[in-house]
């Protein structure tokens, strides 16, 4: 835009992603005014509800959550949609392999329902946001992530109902997880 620049940009971190702090400027009522904020970038990812209007079910993961353990969690796991980042794939591709990595099922059609910035104010991922049915035909291994990546991830098939209930009760509590849950119930897809 012609009314941002961007003047400097520094690495604070590069650890395991990349904090950097940007300066720019931009044009405030006629005026240049001069900011700093800090953003992390750990790239973009891509989150999956599976579901089964049969059964009535939905497949969900639990894993420990160091974040969420330091800001209130007592336990530190976090039941969620499977998700993961996109590492350079384009979303479709990269939700497949997530899907089958984390949960063990190798799905059919995926669709894509939508794309948000979830934490805007500091970190720059866009999410992509899908759905796909599930049989129990489609499970071709027991899940659980990788273990170089040090992912020790337990699947749950639940009921849509108990998982509403959980997500209304505060036991479910990532925000991607609501935001499907509400989508496929609002859609009518269970």
């Amino acid at each position: 835009m012609k009314n941002i620049q961007i003047t400097n940009t520094e690495v604070l971190s590069d650890n395991w992603y990349f904090l950097r702090r940007y300066t720019y400027r931009f044009q405030q009522n006629g005026k240049w005014v001069e900011q700093q904020r800090e953003a992390y970038d750990r790239g973009n990812g891509a989150v999956i509800l599976l579901y089964n209007r049969e059964r009535g079910s939905v497949i969900l993961t639990r894993q420990f959550r160091l974040p969420t353990y330091v800001n209130g969690n007592a336990s530190g796991m976090l039941i969620e949609a499977c998700a993961g980042l996109l590492d350079k794939d384009n979303p479709e591709v990269a939700i497949r392999r997530e899907t089958e990595e984390e949960t063990g099922y190798k799905v059919g059609t995926v669709e894509k329902v939508f794309e948000a910035y979830m934490s805007p104010g500091s970190v720059t991922e866009i999410l992509y946001f899908f759905i796909a049915a599930y049989t129990p035909m489609m499970k071709v291994n027991a899940g659980g992530g990788l273990e170089h990546e040090e992912e020790n991830i337990e699947v749950l098939e639940l009921p849509f109902a108990r998982a509403w209930e959980m997500m209304e009760s505060g036991e479910i509590r990532d925000g991607k997880t609501i935001m499907l849950l509400q989508y496929v119930r609002i859609k009518g897809y269970i």
